[in-house]
């Protein structure tokens, strides 16, 4: 699979993250997919757009495989200033991102 198509704007990189219980969006599929989840810009345009149903967008990208979308429903754009490391953390469906900036304990 190519790489994701970034939206990156004023030095920032648009990256999608579900908010909400039940089902998160990029931690709910297998590891090879998730940049694809977190970045790519057609994904980002329907957030944008409020398209509810991504299923088409889905099967455009990834064809062949079974993919549950169920936590797109939750799913908003943060933005992080390009470069950030970090890592998406989910609870119950919720996920978040976590950069060297949240981290509080130093040994």
């Amino acid at each position: 699979m190519a790489e994701p198509q970034k939206v990156v704007r004023d030095g920032k990189v648009a990256v999608l993250i579900s908010l909400g219980d039940g089902m998160g969006w990029s931690t709910s599929v297998d590891s090879d997919m998730r940049e694809f989840f977190l970045f790519d810009r057609r994904f980002v345009e329907a957030r944008a757009a409020r398209v509810h149903d991504i299923g088409p967008v889905v099967r455009d990208l990834i064809r062949d495989r079974l993919i549950y979308c169920g936590g797109w429903r939750d799913v908003e754009i943060l933005w992080l200033p390009e470069g950030t490391r970090f890592y998406v953390s989910e609870c119950d469906g919720n996920e978040s991102l976590i950069t060297m900036d949240n981290l509080s304990f130093t040994a």
